[in-house]
C-alpha cells in the first residue's frame, strides 16, 4: 500500500476553496448542518456532500446524530479540525492585506485586550517574531517530488454564494498541488526554472504553465529579459504564514507518516519552526479560545 506524502495530503484536503469556506463558516457562524453550509456557500449538494465526507474521513469533522432527531445529522469540528484555526487566520490576514475582499471578511479579535486585526507570526521555540527572511527551508529532493504526484478531487470550481469571500486569489497559490509546490519552493529560495523542475520532477510544459499563472496572480515576478530567476513579490512572500501553519498542521494530522521532504528552520534559534500567533496589541501568545472571528459589519446602503 502506497504511503501518501503528508504535505501533499494536506494540500489536497485544505487547498480547496469550498473546503476553506466550510471551515470558515464552522468557526465564524458555528455552522454544523448541511443546510446551513448549502445556504451560505451555494455549492451543488453533491459537491458539498463530497467535501464534508472528505473532512470526516480526514478526521477534521465528525458526523453525529442531531439532538432530538434520530435520522438527522450534524457535523462538528474535532480537535484536529479546531487546529486549523491558525491556517484560517493566516489566510484571512493575507486576503485582508492583498485582495479587494477585505470588506466581506470577518473581523479577527483578541478577546483579552480587544485588539482587532492581523496577529504576528512567532517561533514557539524561542518566542521571537519570524518572517520568511528569518528562516531557511530544508528540502529532501528524493522525497519532494511526491508533493506533486497523484490525483486530485474533481469539481474544484464549485460556486460560492455571492457576497461571501471566495478565496479565489489565494487559490492561485495553494489550490492546486503543482502551484502550491512551486510557491513553497519559491519561499524556500528556489528561483530558476531548472531547479523547480529538478525538485519536483515535473514536465517543462506543466511548470511553464504554473509559473505563468503565479506571475499573472502577482505571486512571482517574471524574469527580466535574458534572466532566469523567478522571485517572490511582496504579495508572494506574505504567504509565508499560510505555508508555515499548513506544514505544522500536516505534522499533527500525519504523525506516523514518512518525512515530508520539506522543513522550515528558524535561523536565529536553529530549531525546526513550530509557528504560533502573537497579538500585535498586547504581545500575548494567542490560543484558539482567546480569539474570535466576528461577522463583518454591514455597511449602510447610500
Amino acid at each position: 500500500m502506497e504511503v501518501r506524502n503528508p504535505v501533499a495530503a494536506t494540500f489536497d484536503l485544505l487547498g480547496d476553496r469550498l473546503t476553506l469556506t466550510i471551515l470558515r463558516h464552522a468557526f465564524v457562524d458555528h455552522a454544523s448542518r448541511f443546510t446551513q453550509w448549502a445556504d451560505r456557500t451555494g455549492a451543488p449538494p453533491a459537491v458539498l456532500t463530497a467535501r464534508l465526507a472528505a473532512l470526516v474521513d480526514a478526521g477534521v469533522l465528525e458526523r453525529a446524530p442531531r439532538a432530538g432527531s434520530a435520522d438527522r445529522y450534524e457535523y462538528r469540528l474535532t480537535e484536529l479540525g479546531l487546529a486549523t484555526w491558525e491556517i484560517l487566520v493566516c489566510v484571512w490576514s493575507w486576503q485582508r492585506e492583498w485582495t479587494p475582499e477585505w470588506a466581506l471578511l470577518p473581523e479577527f479579535t483578541h478577546t483579552e485586550c480587544g485588539h482587532r486585526g492581523p496577529p504576528v507570526i512567532m517561533c514557539r521555540g524561542c518566542g521571537r517574531d519570524v518572517t520568511a527572511h528569518d528562516t531557511e527551508v530544508e528540502l529532501d529532493r528524493d522525497a519532494l517530488w511526491h508533493l506533486a504526484s497523484g490525483r486530485r478531487r474533481s469539481a474544484r470550481a464549485a460556486g460560492i454564494a455571492r457576497g461571501d469571500a471566495r478565496f479565489d486569489e489565494i487559490m492561485e497559490a495553494i489550490g492546486d498541488r503543482w502551484s502550491a509546490a512551486v510557491t513553497g519552493l519559491a519561499l524556500a529560495g528556489v528561483r530558476r526554472f531548472s531547479d523547480f523542475r529538478a525538485a519536483l520532477n515535473m514536465s517543462p510544459t506543466t511548470l511553464t504553465e504554473r509559473l505563468a499563472r503565479l506571475v499573472d496572480a502577482g505571486i512571482l515576478n517574471r524574469p527580466e529579459a535574458g534572466g532566469r530567476d523567478y522571485r517572490l513579490t511582496p504579495r508572494g512572500r506574505a504567504l509565508f504564514g499560510v505555508f508555515a501553519f499548513l506544514l505544522a498542521w500536516s505534522d499533527r494530522a500525519h504523525p506516523e507518516t514518512p518525512e515530508p521532504g520539506l522543513r522550515i528552520r528558524h535561523k536565529e534559534c536553529g530549531a525546526v519552526l513550530v509557528p504560533a500567533l502573537r497579538c500585535r496589541g498586547c504581545d500575548a501568545v494567542l490560543g484558539r479560545r482567546e480569539v474570535r472571528f466576528e461577522p463583518p459589519v454591514a455597511r449602510p446602503t447610500p
